[in-house]
């Protein structure tokens, strides 16, 4: 077997050299990778621009069909046009989409979950960055415009969340515009910018616009910029606990990395494929169902209630004493918490355990917005007395800080007993001269590395 894998290995070579060489590939090729990153783990930025390339194919398909009005219309909705006479064409265009046209309902069953999917690898990407410190120098642009383009796939989701205007998308995004209008400076520039001329078309419209060329042009950029910082840079050595390793690779050892043509292209593509068919399988065997229309008066209940990424800041709005102010006034540190926790973390050393304040916060966190998602679906609308906060954040928090504490501290007295062992050896023991080309550090100066 690994006779024919390196024969193979060998003709792929041979066969793509020959094609660089007429094309001249190499020059716009993508940097070379490590033969350690050929794990899923590696790449799931990688992961997030195959579902954005997904959404961006089935969304112009879906334009085909889409029609942004709030007018009524008897021509979309075929044969049931009687029963759905007072139907906004935007809702059913998306009905006619899902029930007349071939294979509508699975197209836009997968962007739906696509959409889903792509938010959640990005949730994935970005705490991954977190834990393993990729952040800290030389990487500090990259992560802030990574931090940009979670926000802008945020956008993304909230924008197209009201496209099929259903009365529950409806409702769900008046909740989230009040919120944004709340925001300190931002909010009242926003607030004719979205909502137009007040009417519901004019809203329509304006997150049709944002949904289909503003905010992806935005993402186009970042993603450039995202792209273009890490052909400077590479991929993130792993965590480790030496403040002195390199955080880049040399351009030698870059031409003893892997090249992007054909073999890293040929990995993703394969992984690529897995998530497509998963995709398409889920959105086969669960297809979206799509809620009645904004003015259905035979509808009766429709409870307010966004999208599952939405669900935590949804939720935080119920708790006693917090007004939309305070909700908006929270995100927004959060984010300029993550945005500049490249500055705020000037430790060198990226390994998890060398930070344990900044692993408590961002556990603290990843739990709250989990916690919270799931209270959302529960109960939405339910007001939470601030006992019952109190009672639930409370431990979460302090758990938190005492299991990673502990570990820290372990860590730390077992580095203190290694350390010691090496620096005075028991009596009669051998020690060796230090190396002329790497001598050790002092117990002073490594014990004031640590820090």
């Amino acid at each position: 077997m690994g006779v024919l894998s390196n024969w193979y290995n060998r003709s792929l070579d041979r066969i793509w050299g020959f094609v660089e060489d007429r094309t001249g590939m190499r020059k716009w090729a993508l940097r070379p990778q490590p033969d350690f990153t050929f794990k899923p783990s590696y790449w799931t930025g990688a992961f997030v621009a195959v579902a954005f390339l997904y959404q961006v194919v089935s969304g112009a398909l879906l334009l085909l069909y889409y029609q942004p009005s709030t007018a009524p219309t008897l021509t979309a909705c075929g044969q049931l046009a009687g029963a759905y006479s007072t139907a906004p064409a935007a809702w059913c265009s998306t009905y006619y989409l899902m029930n007349s046209v071939p294979m509508g309902n699975l197209l836009i069953s997968t962007h739906l979950y696509g959409a889903y999917a792509m938010i959640f690898l990005m949730f994935v990407h970005f705490f991954r960055g977190y834990y393993l410190g990729v952040y800290k120098a030389p990487r500090e642009f990259s992560w802030m415009v990574g931090s940009l383009l979670m926000v802008m796939t945020l956008g993304m989701g909230f924008t197209g969340y009201l496209l099929p205007y259903t009365q529950i998308s409806y409702n769900a995004t008046n909740v989230g515009l009040v919120l944004a209008i709340r925001l300190p400076t931002f909010g009242p520039l926003l607030g004719p910018f979205i909502l137009a001329d007040g009417t519901s078309q004019g809203l329509l419209s304006r997150m049709f616009d944002a949904h289909v060329v503003l905010i992806p042009l935005a993402l186009a950029g970042l993603l450039y910029a995202h792209i273009a910082l890490f052909e400077s840079h590479g991929i993130a050595p792993p965590a480790t606990s030496d403040p002195l390793q390199r955080r880049r690779f040399t351009e030698a050892e870059d031409r003893q990395h892997v090249p992007f043509f054909p073999h890293i292209l040929f990995y993703m593509t394969k992984w690529g494929a897995v998530y497509l068919g998963v995709l398409f399988g889920i959105a086969a065997l669960w297809p979206w169902s799509l809620p009645t229309y904004v003015g259905n008066t035979a509808a009766v209940g429709v409870v307010t209630e966004p999208d599952w990424y939405f669900l935590w800041l949804f939720k935080f709005v119920d708790f006693a004493g917090v007004t939309p102010v305070i909700a908006v006034g929270v995100s927004t540190v959060l984010f300029l918490y993550f945005l500049f926790l490249p500055y705020l973390d000037r430790s060198k050393r990226t390994h998890p355990r060398d930070r344990p304040l900044f692993i408590w916060a961002g556990t603290s966190l990843l739990e709250f917005f989990i916690l919270m998602t799931v209270w959302g679906g529960e109960t939405p609308g339910v007001q939470i007395t601030q006992m019952t906060v109190a009672t639930t954040l409370g431990p979460l928090f302090l758990v938190n800080a005492v299991v990673i504490g502990l570990f820290h501290w372990r860590y730390r007295s077992s580095y203190q007993r290694r350390l010691a062992a090496r620096v005075t050896p028991y009596p009669g023991a051998y020690a060796p001269s230090p190396s002329p080309a790497s001598p050790p550090l002092s117990a002073s100066s490594e014990a004031k590395s640590l820090e």
